[in-house]
């Protein structure tokens, strides 16, 4: 009723005519207000009730709505400041945005709806104007190279469902704004540089399915609110720097499929009530420190799951046979954990099986058919990758080995103890890319049948029992990138068929018996980047000029052989070189001076060789030099003091008698040779009486029983061993070898290749003080030899079979124990009975002798700081020998115008042992 009197009223033009003229005839300021009040409010109702004016507004306010959608987009585009593939170039103002490339609008209003920019590469950063998209519902920036931060102003997108912002490098937190999108459904930040801690308002976005934050950098703990978020599908924090316990609560997860929490902080157990989640399809929290034990009931309380992923925590306990329940499971990896027991059964049930890995445990079998298990994967037709190495499993390798998939890619049996030969069957692997049997105790003979797998990109045998010749059959495998037979007893020469190696990026032969020149062919191999180890071999020959082919190898050993001649100039061509061994061969002539242009290079070893010659001063350009090692050979001249030899505490040049550190020393050397006669005269009498001096001093320490050896004596008590041999000699550092435990690590009883006798002392690296334990040791014991002191046979420092560092001193064994076993009475002789009078006195002379030598003969005085009874050993004739310099001092000699020598370093050695002061 009251439309049908106002609207014909307002609607006639002469309503606003006779308006106007009675505003202006008003002269009175507050009703003219009053009057403009009256005049908006009626033109608002005339346009609210006027039927024909309706659409017009309608228009007007969307035109102004793509306006602003187009000036938010056009904003995004301004910051874009790369754009390879001129995606962009269709935004412009000439244009509707609906027509622009990557955007999608609402059919009926023109309104944008989607923006897809993923996949770009563009560069950049997020316009906050992307708050103005009022009506957005999906934004995919995945995929591109945007920086800075994500803007507040995300927040005003409440229609947003999807938001993708994976793999780029966004930085900040993550804004606390983008709670306010509540229809958000899928929110993805995975692989960005994201940091902060993760906001727990997150948890009231109620219709969250995806919720993805892996690689990034966010810190702090899992809030358990997320398990609020009963619509959450998957949940991936994985590869973060988040910390504590995984939330009890998530056991309150209905509708989970996947759960990814690897590469965290994580520790304590795994809740319980996480394995309660039976719509689990994907469970992963490996690289954590998680332990415990994992239920053996865990594949019945998951039904559904696919990929099963522990590895690398300290979870205890068998594996889980319920596991090989799962028939459609496709993922098993419970690698690097401590894991017992044996492999349970049920293997043949997992015909969906594509990765069993459960390397690196405490797994075992034993008896020739203790391996097996292997054929129960026969049935697994899809298995691409199989991992049982670096356990305690012992048996032959089945012959039936070959009939397992015609996927299998990568199969590795390292580190076990794995004997008998290599079967003939794994020929039919066609599609193994890697095959790693190192660290056991195969023996036999390469089989030929390896030439046939070729596809093979990675052949690890090394540290075996293997025989014969390297079979020329390898040269088929012309993929091979990496080849390592390493610590066996191969021996002939190296087959020239590895000329095939074209993608060759590392060869480690060494420690074998290979004999012969090595073939021209070996140093064509310009793919060779990584390594060259022919090491400890009997090889002969020379460096042909040749050796220029191999300009991008990282590190080449050629030391412990038998080369000769003189080393070619061409090596200055290796511009990638970094590490260069060459020790202990027979190479003469001169240092070539082109080795000064590989600016690269930090460590070179030309030592215990016949090189001649001054040392270029070429070198001094090496300044990434660590360690220059030139000791006995032939060198003469002036040693250089600028550049790499500035520091000498890297340089090593003992046992070059010609060689001079000073301009004095040249100069008087010149003298002698301009003046032949008066130095032959005088060198003969200095002969004489030195001759004399010596034939007294040795007559004297002879009677003493104090001889010092020749430095390059020394030079030979210590061969080198590398880590291979010492797990060979131990049985893999077996715990029936383990003979003692100190304060900073394991003494194991081995046997090495030439049948002798060692104690391996372990050290533990992540101790405390143990480093510097192994340095005290080595620096008093590398110039000490005394009937009363333990031999030290060698060191070693290298990288055990799970990467980590490894340290070990070699020592001469002692076979009857310590002064503290007899004194106890836990050591015996034969008889059952101690130590009598006369052996008690014997042992305190033999210990007061040891410390005299310390004291008084060495070149420095060493002050052993940790004396006891533990620490004094027997040998076979029950001769008392001192051990365990770990905590030895060295003390220098003071010069006429120093101060006495004092030690402050507060109290040393052992609990319940002082040494005196």
């Amino acid at each position: 009723m009251y439309d049908n009197l106002i609207v014909p009223w307002l609607s006639y033009p002469i309503f606003f005519r006779l308006f106007s003229s009675f505003s202006s005839a008003l002269r009175n300021q507050k009703v003219m207000a009053l009057a403009l009040r009256f005049r908006c409010v009626a033109v608002l109702v005339f346009l609210l009730s006027s039927p024909r004016a309706l659409p017009v507004v309608k228009v007007e306010a969307a035109a102004l709505d793509l306006f602003t959608d187009k000036e938010a987009l056009l904003s995004l585009k301004s910051q874009v400041t790369t754009d390879p593939s001129n995606t962009l170039s269709s935004w412009n103002n000439n244009s509707s945005p609906c027509n622009w490339t990557r955007v999608s609008c609402n059919q009926m209003n023109q309104r944008v709806i989607g923006l897809d920019l993923s996949g770009l590469r563009l560069t950049g950063s997020i316009s906050p104007n992307i708050g103005n998209l009022s009506l957005l519902r999906s934004l995919h920036l995945q995929g591109n190279q945007f920086t800075g931060v994500i803007p507040d102003q995300i927040g005003a997108l409440s229609r947003l469902s999807v938001l993708n912002i994976s793999f780029n490098s966004i930085n900040g937190p993550i804004p606390l704004n983008i709670t306010k999108c509540l229809n958000l459904q899928i929110l993805d930040l995975m692989q960005n540089e994201i940091s902060g801690a993760i906001p727990e308002e997150l948890s009231s976005l109620k219709s969250l399915e995806i919720l993805n934050l892996g690689g990034n950098k966010l810190w702090g703990t899992i809030s358990p609110s997320f398990a609020n978020i009963s619509s959450l599908l998957t949940l991936n924090l994985a590869t973060n720097n988040l910390g504590g316990m995984i939330p009890d609560d998530f056991g309150r997860f209905e509708n989970l499929k996947h759960l990814d929490l690897s590469i965290n902080n994580l520790t304590g157990n795994v809740p319980l009530s996480l394995y309660n989640i039976s719509s689990l399809v994907f469970l992963a929290v490996a690289s954590n420190q998680l332990r415990g034990e994992i239920p053996v009931d865990v594949g019945d309380r998951l039904p559904n799951l696919l990929n099963f992923n522990f590895c690398i925590n300290k979870f205890s306990g068998s594996i889980p046979w319920s596991l090989h329940n799962l028939t459609n499971i496709q993922s098993i990896r419970m690698a690097h954990n401590l894991l017992s027991g044996y492999v349970p059964s049920g293997l043949r049930n997992l015909p969906e099986l594509q990765m069993y890995n459960i390397g690196y445990n405490q797994i075992k079998s034993s008896g020739d058919e203790g391996l097996n298990f292997l054929t129960s994967f026969i049935n697994s037709s899809y298995l691409n990758f199989l991992a049982i190495d670096g356990n305690l499993l012992e048996g032959l390798i089945p012959e039936s080995i070959g009939n397992l998939s015609g996927s299998l890619r990568s199969l590795y049996l390292g580190g076990n103890r794995i004997y008998g030969r290599i079967p003939t069957s794994i020929r039919h692997l066609r599609s193994l890319a890697l095959l790693n049997i190192s660290y056991n105790y195969v023996s036999g003979e390469i089989p030929p049948e390896i030439g046939e797998l070729t596809n093979l990109q990675e052949l690890h045998l090394a540290a075996n029992k293997i025989s014969g010749r390297i079979p020329n059959s390898l040269g088929k495998l012309q993929k091979l990138n990496k080849i390592d037979l390493s610590a066996n007893d191969l021996v002939g020469s190296l087959p020239t068929t590895f000329v095939n190696f074209q993608k060759l990026v590392s060869m480690d032969l060494s420690s074998n018996s290979l004999s012969g020149s090595i073939p021209k062919e070996i140093f064509s191999l310009s793919s060779l980047s990584a390594t060259l180890n022919l090491s400890s071999n009997q090889l002969t020959g020379s460096l042909p000029q040749e050796i220029k082919g191999l300009e991008n190898v990282a590190a080449a050993d050629f030391s412990h052989n038998h080369l000769s001649g003189s080393i070619p100039d061409s090596i200055g061509s290796w511009k990638s070189l970094e590490r260069l061994f060459m020790e202990n061969n027979m190479f003469s002539g001169v240092i070539p001076a082109t080795l000064g242009d590989v600016k690269g290079l930090e460590i070179l070893d030309l030592s215990s060789n016949q090189i001649s010659g001054i040392i270029p001063n070429n070198l001094e350009n090496l300044q990434a030099l660590h360690l220059l090692n030139l000791s006995f050979n032939d060198l003469e001249g002036l040693l250089p003091k600028e550049g790499a030899f500035i520091n000498l505490s890297r340089i090593h040049v003992e046992g070059n008698s010609k060689l001079c550190l000073d301009l004095t020393c040249w100069n008087n050397q010149h003298r002698k040779r301009t003046s032949t006669a008066i130095y032959i005269v005088i060198a003969s009498i200095a002969t004489v009486a030195v001759c004399s001096v010596i034939a007294v001093l040795l007559c004297v320490r002879k009677r003493k029983g104090k001889i010092m050896p020749r430095a390059d004596s020394i030079k030979l008590q210590h061969p080198t061993i590398t880590y291979r041999e010492l797990r060979k000699a131990t049985g893999s550092f077996d715990t029936g070898n383990l003979i003692g435990k100190g304060s900073f690590g394991s003494v194991y009883k081995g046997e090495l290749g030439d049948g002798t006798v060692v104690a391996v002392k372990v050290l533990d690296i992540e101790k405390y003080g143990s480093w510097k334990s192994f340095l005290a040791e080595c620096e008093a014991l590398k110039n000490v030899r005394h009937r009363n002191l333990i031999k030290l046979v060698t060191s070693c420092s290298s990288i055990d079979v799970k990467g980590f560092q490894f340290v070990a001193l070699v020592y001469d064994y002692m076979h009857n124990g310590s002064l503290e076993e007899w004194i106890k009475g836990s050591k015996r002789r034969l008889d059952g009975g101690l130590l009598n009078i006369l052996e008690r006195l014997n042992v305190a002379i033999d210990v007061a002798c040891a410390v005299d030598y310390l004291h008084h003969d060495c070149e420095i005085p060493v002050v052993h700081c940790d004396l006891k009874p533990s620490n004094v050993l027997f040998d076979k004739d029950m001769t008392a020998k001192v051990g365990d310099f770990g905590l030895a001092k060295l003390l220098a000699e003071r010069g006429a115008d120093q101060q006495p020598i004092t030690c402050t370093g507060g109290l040393r050695g052992s609990i319940g042992y002082i040494p005196p002061g």
